[in-house]
């Protein structure tokens, strides 16, 4: 890491544990009441405590073998929120304009930006997948608490948010492919090439799966009541929890496997957890227990770790920070707001939709995330990355209210 030369004060490792968890809790809860997101508070947790303030904590090995658990529950629970119809809904009609113009447009200004500036084509392809991404949980949680998840416009944008979301995903599996090449236009080629037909392989297993539990549903309640015999024959305690889980580690191990980063598969298995196919019953038992290990130990040390590692220090060009703040924050409204449009959305109904999608949050922290422990980005970039998810997942909920606020006044 960038700090290994600053004088540390070496606490022994669960006193650091201890720290860390205490004072994100309560800062996120702290959060919560003000109205935002718990891992804003988290965050700033991990920045006090380390390098850029009080210098007690630093990331250690152990910290980060727990946030890389942290990071697995939390696309588990991104992929529980999402089911294959779901994306299949969101490239059905007018909805895949939106879907495109609000991913593509933030993804090429982010291109834009990275090569004015002068950076290298990964940091570049990291800077528009950053700007890109929309923050699945975190626009769930906020239409949640605004009463509109199950409106018109909330659905729009949740859809949009999918695509956006299962897009980054997809070239962030190509990417971590083709960093291991010698980047030349030729090896990018090859790779990029066995990366797509790796992909599609996977993908094709995934819809195989999917295809045989939808087959064997129309049996009703045939995978449930399998999933009953079995759990009912095993003596040991939660072995519900334990058979999911291997079902996604299986998933996690596949995409390993094959060159991607295990949050791949474990985010697409998730999505085969649906209600209808395995039991409704059996999906909330599982989204329950894995948001308590996630949302009460494993999340809040994963963003306390992100605090950890961000340096406000290492950022010497400010131009690029306040042009990344502005091209990510207009290229998402903007794109979401033609997509509205083009489709036959009027201004306001578009408008709102491009705010809602604006915010990163958990989705685009988790890539700054693995483009910076992967080496891929340096720090600078990394705290520039974690600044624009902080800004956006606190400006959207204000800036959303306002937007439904105006579109309830015309009804």
């Amino acid at each position: 890491m960038e700090y290994a030369s600053m004088n540390f004060i070496e606490l022994p490792f669960f006193t650091n544990l201890l720290l860390l968890l205490v004072l994100a809790r309560v800062l996120g809860e702290l959060a919560e009441r003000l109205g935002q997101p718990a891992m804003i508070g988290e965050i700033l947790a991990g920045i006090m405590l380390g390098p850029s303030v009080f210098n007690l904590i630093h990331k250690t090995d152990e910290i980060g073998t727990i946030s890389e658990l942290g990071v697995f529950l939390l696309v588990i629970i991104a992929g529980l929120e999402i089911r294959l119809d779901d994306i299949l809904r969101s490239l059905k009609g007018r909805n895949i304009i939106i879907s495109i113009l609000a991913f593509f447009l933030p993804f090429f200004s982010g291109l834009g930006v990275g090569y004015f500036f002068g950076k290298e084509a990964m940091v570049t392809v990291f800077l528009g997948l950053c700007i890109a991404i929309t923050a699945l949980p975190v626009s769930i949680r906020m239409l949640m608490d605004m009463g509109k998840l199950d409106s018109e416009i909330g659905k729009k944008i949740i859809t949009v948010a999918i695509f956006d979301d299962v897009l980054a995903l997809t070239i962030l599996g190509l990417i971590i492919n083709i960093e291991h090449t010698d980047k030349s236009l030729t090896a990018i080629a090859t790779v990029a090439s066995i990366s797509l037909v790796k992909l599609a392989l996977f993908l094709l297993l995934l819809g195989i799966i999917h295809y045989a539990m939808k087959r064997l549903s129309k049996k009703e309640h045939f995978i449930e009541e399998q999933l009953n015999k079995l759990v009912n024959g095993l003596k040991a305690k939660e072995s519900l929890y334990a058979l999911l889980f291997i079902f996604i580690l299986i998933f996690a191990m596949i995409t390993e496997s094959l060159g991607f980063h295990f949050i791949i598969g474990a985010f697409f298995a998730a999505m085969l957890l649906d209600g209808n196919l395995i039991g409704k019953n059996h999906v909330h038992a599982f989204g329950k227990t894995t948001n308590g290990m996630a949302m009460s130990f494993l999340s809040p040390i994963f963003f306390a770790g992100i605090g950890l590692e961000f340096s406000y220090a290492s950022i010497a060009d400010y131009g690029l920070l306040f042009t990344v703040l502005a091209v990510s924050f207009f290229s998402k409204i903007v794109g979401g707001y033609l997509g509205g449009k083009l489709s036959g959305l009027d201004g306001m109904s578009a408008f709102t939709i491009g705010i809602g999608l604006n915010g990163r949050g958990i989705m685009e922290l988790v890539i700054a995330n693995i483009a910076y422990t992967s080496g891929m980005i340096n720090l600078e970039i990394f705290s520039i990355l974690v600044i624009m998810g902080i800004v956006t997942t606190l400006t959207t909920p204000i800036l959303l209210k306002w937007s439904f606020a105006r579109l309830d006044k015309r009804m």
